[in-house]
């Protein structure tokens, strides 16, 4: 992490977990426990439903809310799917988008997050972009080439000024859910990989002020290994998230000098 230059954000990504009643015992918890933290900025990215739910819910508690996924459109016939501005009407400053398993279950393309990331910009949502290889593509050592090609697809047409407000997540697809995690050399390797790239695209002061995250089973007794490097600026946590103690401990990983 590197405090002076760029914001440290600990993510919990809660996928299709919670009801509303569970959204409200978890914040009436963490309330008792947090505190304000002290380096990072907390965030829960939450079911849309539970959206308005747990803006109320965290009002108090120094958590932002955000959701999982938003759709490119701003409105018409897409059944089950909700629009940039209808989530950010509904409380959310988050938005996670290209996770691998909305890219492997529902079939999204590199393109289709590209118009995601323009639409969560417009509506003044900030993106997490979500970017990560299979174990098969790092056996055969092309994980860069495939995180680069993600990347600069997803980024295309964006300004300078744009991409300020994106934060990248590092996933990789083997890590995820698995209990497998990149050691923390590959983790800061790739991560450090992705500043460069965006050095390159967009020039050192917007690659200085990036947050660029690790995901992948991310947990209370690794986050803060991983989290020592100069180039990991936080997590996107997905499982470890559900539970108060056990996020707070990732976020209390984040402490560090």
């Amino acid at each position: 992490m590197n405090r002076r230059y760029r914001k440290t954000i600990i993510a919990g990504n809660w996928k299709m977990n919670k009801t509303i009643t569970e959204t409200k015992e978890y914040a009436a918890e963490m309330r008792e426990i947090l505190g304000k933290p002290k380096w990072c900025e907390a965030v829960l990215l939450v079911p849309p439903v539970n959206l308005q739910a747990g803006v109320r819910a965290f009002k108090d508690v120094k958590i932002s809310i955000g959701t999982e996924n938003c759709h490119y459109e701003t409105s018409g016939a897409f059944t089950g799917e909700c629009s940039a501005e209808m989530v950010k009407e509904a409380g959310a400053k988050y938005v996670v988008l290209g996770h691998s398993e909305r890219r492997a279950y529902y079939n999204e393309t590199d393109m289709d997050v590209n118009k995601k990331i323009h639409a969560a910009l417009r509506a003044g949502l900030r993106p997490i972009l979500c970017v990560g290889e299979s174990l098969e593509e790092r056996e055969l050592g092309v994980t860069m080439e495939k995180i680069t090609y993600q990347l600069k697809c997803a980024l295309a047409g964006v300004t300078p000024e744009q991409v300020r407000r994106i934060v990248v997540a590092y996933e990789p697809i083997w890590a995820i859910g698995t209990g497998k995690t990149a050691t923390s050399a590959q983790a800061a390797e790739v991560c450090g990989a992705i500043r460069t790239l965006i050095r390159k695209t967009y020039g050192a002061r917007v690659a200085r002020s990036m947050s660029i995250l690790y995901g992948g089973s991310m947990n209370a007794k690794n986050a803060a290994e991983l989290l020592s490097n100069e180039d990991i600026d936080g997590g996107l946590i997905g499982g470890a998230s559900l539970e108060p103690k056990t996020f707070l401990e990732i976020i209390n990983a984040s402490n560090q000098d």
